[in-house]
């Protein structure tokens, strides 16, 4: 029996062509754009999200199997328990001329939880916590240049790698972005080098000796770390008196109960968590070493809002439930099952589809080259049609169950066979209602 539903989409598609008119690039985030998804067709805007059931403007309601609020919604939306915890903040007055102390209590927490860690900041969301750590690292190495590897935000240290060469930032963040606003007199202080490739750092600290300052990565990238990686990262920091700092804004707490460099016996000087530390709600981190994080006092770090009681409080609820219920356990089984499944589904029909990343975050890579955005379209339009909100990302959150999985691997066996025929029939764009997804960054008219 097909699983498709009387589905219709108006009110958020109307409303984002509208917001498109008022309000730069229709939204705040990139990654929410309808036309990265389902263009003219995506409901865009929610009611209200609860568990992981997401309810838009025109009341249809939908299985979240795609972002989980970018991978913020860890435990699912509206979890009980954080939301208690926030309620009792707001109650308490979230704001005051005097600190609130469930700072130093979660200051205190990351500590405890990462042992190689004396100290921690705060602030509210995932870019500016690395602005602030790579501020904290030059600081403290006296050095300017910083080599990177993985995606770490919009601000002008990172984008400032695109001023050398508009190609520096692909496969890190976006293909051909042009760094527009970023000042011209930080370029070369941005250099990057791919995940596993150890020889590409090594070639960046011959080419500017004793001027890196600090190593910024993610510590995990869609894979594994190969033949010592990490530990040769450390080795070669260590080496030239510069500050490794490990990204761990989307992949830390969903693997492991703190950071996943933990996993493999690597501790950085500096690591930086946002995204699922609050399940929702903003709140940021850097931990460091004593040494380092010193350093913060001899620059100007200072945010009002970063001084709130609801962040710290909703990140306390969300550490003590993620460690107390063993949360990735169970993301590792709930994502498990999916790629276990999804993967003879791929197979049967013949599909050139890769499932790469953890089993807690599932990514689907399509080898469909110049058809890969129409392939991804035509997948994501067949699943909203059966009540499901997709992606090629599937952030698997706590509050997924068996359940929820059965329901999307059965429509996922009948929209992989709509991709069966349409690759078939070698034009995926008949099968499209509208025009296919943006791949990267579009300016929007």
């Amino acid at each position: 029996m097909n699983s498709r539903k009387k589905i219709r989409t108006q009110k958020g598609p109307a409303l984002w062509e509208k917001a498109k008119k008022i309000i730069p690039g229709g939204g705040q985030l990139l990654s929410k754009r309808g036309e990265m998804f389902l263009p003219g067709l995506w409901p865009s805007y929610y009611k209200k999200a609860k568990g992981v059931i997401v309810e838009d403007l025109d009341g249809n309601k939908f299985l979240d199997m795609a972002l989980m609020g970018v991978g913020s919604c860890i435990l699912g939306y509206a979890d009980p328990d954080v939301d208690r915890a926030v309620k009792k903040a707001i109650n308490d007055g979230s704001m005051s001329t005097l600190n609130a102390p469930e700072e130093v209590e979660l200051a205190e927490l990351l500590c405890k939880i990462h042992p190689w860690a004396d100290m921690a900041r705060f602030a509210r969301t995932g870019g500016e916590a690395v602005a602030i750590a790579v501020r904290i690292a030059r600081a403290s190495s006296k050095k300017d240049k910083v080599a990177f590897c993985g995606y770490h935000g919009w601000l002008d240290w990172y984008l400032s790698a695109n001023l050398a060469d508009n190609k520096n930032l692909d496969g890190h963040l976006l293909a051909g972005l042009k760094p527009a606003g970023v000042p011209r007199c930080l370029k070369g202080t941005a250099l990057p080098f791919h995940y596993n490739n150890i020889k590409e750092l090594e070639e960046i600290v011959s080419k500017n000796k004793g001027e890196i300052g600090a190593i910024v990565m993610e510590p995990y990238k869609y894979k594994e770390p190969e033949d010592g990686f990490l530990q040769k990262v450390r080795k070669i920091a260590d080496e030239i008196g510069a500050v490794l700092i490990f990204d761990e804004i989307s992949i830390g707490w969903r693997v492991h109960p703190g950071g996943i460099h933990m996993l493999y016996g690597v501790n950085p000087d500096m690591a930086v968590f946002s995204k699922a530390m609050g399940n929702g709600y903003p709140m940021s981190a850097i931990i460091g070493t004593r040494k380092i994080m010193e350093a913060a006092q001899e620059t100007f770090i200072s945010s009002t809002n970063w001084t709130e009681k609801i962040g710290p409080a909703a990140a306390l609820a969300t550490i003590k439930k993620l460690r107390k219920n063993k949360v990735p356990v169970h993301l590792k089984k709930i994502g498990g099952y999916i790629r276990q499944e999804a993967e003879k589904l791929i197979k049967k029909y013949g599909l050139a589809i890769e499932i790469v990343g953890p089993p807690a975050l599932v990514i689907y890579k399509l080898n469909y080259g110049k058809d890969n955005q129409t392939v991804k379209t035509l997948y994501i339009q067949e699943m909203l049609k059966r009540g499901i909100l997709a992606s090629t990302i599937i952030y698997i959150s706590y509050a997924h169950n068996k359940n929820h999985t059965d329901r999307y691997l059965k429509a996922l066996d009948e929209v992989l066979a709509v991709l069966s025929q349409a690759i078939k029939e070698k034009d995926v764009n008949k099968f499209l209602e509208g025009e296919a997804a943006h791949e990267g960054f579009q300016r929007l008219n």
